[in-house]
């Protein structure tokens, strides 16, 4: 008898490992394996209940209280706010956030020396990892813990940390479900792949990746350029510490990581082929987000191009209740900068950055996920909004 098909997470077990990786005991794994398939039941058996209560209780009281239907998205949060399901399921996602904190921090707190130790051996007499001590964060990194992150990415316990990179890493795999692949690099294999097939006379020299974290997304756009010189930039010395000595356990050699700000990085004018960015412009200030923006104008060569992963932006088309829903982490996830981000009408960013209206595009990718089963059927599922592995890609050519 055939039997419908259920999608599950992938075992904690399927994560790649790499030298630097930390260690878990049997009760560490049952932890993230248990969070990661909360996180998938949120997302497809709780969840849609949202949209229900919107749809038969919400918005008829609402309708019936003032007369008029919702104006914006605001006006259906204060209303859903009031709601018992959604009371519920928002408890619960802060909940699983709060505890897949807590399981990676105690994963790496308890081998953090070793980690340190590890990054330090392969690291040794590199000349591809520069740091900068006396790199002032920027305040929309350094008075944020990022999505219940605890000291965010740049926070140092002690001299050589790398905790914070090493939590993340492990974590993100329970965060998705473990739709980002084994090492969680989906993201920039759809980039890489994209281009690759898209744009096969494009051939980058200079590669620039700004706000790389541990560089998990910029490895697979080296490996797909493998004569480019890739350069990594972050803020966050713990993450590139980590993330070059996982590079190099990896045996992928042609990125550098350096300590930068990517709103001044001090590289010459029209020095890079390709800039890009990966979930990173939602986690920068309202302001910053332009400096960037002209930052990158500067610094690309003519005939260049700069690309940006996010989720949707926040258009007048996109249905109040979806923007509402995008909207949670926002509020609930300590991301601040989560809804102006989205508000942002991206053409007029870059155009005011200098970009040509008419070389924008937008476009929209999926995770390559090597942890699924392309010989399972998998079973149609709703959008875990916010979380997706699937992307709006937004960018310019420099022409």
């Amino acid at each position: 008898m055939n039997q419908a098909p259920i999608n599950v997470p992938p075992a904690w077990h399927r994560i790649g490992k790499h030298e630097v990786a930390p260690e878990a005991s049997h009760d560490e794994i049952a932890r993230f394996n248990f969070l990661s398939n909360l996180n998938k039941h949120l997302a497809t058996m709780v969840s849609p209940g949202n949209r229900i209560a919107f749809d038969k209780r919400v918005r008829p009281r609402f309708r019936r209280e003032k007369g008029r239907d919702f104006e914006n998205r605001r006006e259906v949060r204060e209303a859903m706010l009031r709601d018992p399901h959604f009371q519920t399921w928002s408890a619960l996602r802060r909940a699983a956030m709060e505890m897949r904190q807590q399981a990676g921090r105690s994963l790496v707190l308890r081998q953090a020396k070793q980690l340190a130790e590890k990054a330090a051996q392969l690291n040794a007499g590199k000349d591809t990892l520069q740091l900068n001590p006396n790199l002032t964060i920027p305040p929309y990194i350094a008075k944020v813990d990022n999505h219940l992150m605890p000291g965010s990415y740049h926070t140092e316990l002690f001299e050589g940390d790398v905790s914070a990179a090493a939590n993340y890493d492990m974590g993100l795999f329970v965060t998705t479900g473990g739709a980002l692949g084994r090492f969680n690099d989906g993201g920039g294999k759809a980039i890489a792949q994209w281009l690759l097939s898209h744009h096969p006379e494009f051939k980058p020299k200079r590669i620039l990746d700004i706000g790389c974290g541990l560089g998990h997304n910029v490895l697979p756009i080296a490996q797909a350029y493998p004569d480019a010189e890739v350069i990594a930039i972050d803020v966050g010395a713990p993450m590139l510490r980590y993330g070059h000595a996982r590079a190099q356990a990896m045996g992928i050699t042609n990125v550098k990581f350096i300590q930068m700000d990517g709103q001044f990085t001090g590289f010459p004018d029209e020095s890079f082929d390709w800039i890009q960015t990966t979930m990173f412009l939602h986690e920068t200030s309202g302001k910053s987000i332009h400096g960037i923006m002209k930052e990158i104008y500067r610094m690309l060569k003519p005939g260049g191009l700069t690309m940006h992963i996010e989720q949707p932006q926040y258009t007048p088309e996109m249905d109040l209740y979806e923007q509402f829903i995008r909207d949670w982490d926002a509020f609930y996830n300590n991301e601040p900068f989560w809804s102006k981000m989205h508000d942002i009408d991206t053409v007029e960013l870059m155009t005011q950055a200098g970009f040509k209206a008419e070389n924008f595009f937008q476009i929209g990718v999926r995770a390559v996920n090597d942890n699924e089963d392309h010989t399972k059927p998998r079973a149609p599922e709703p959008e875990d909004h916010g979380r997706a592995a699937v992307w709006n890609v937004f960018g310019a050519w420099k022409k």
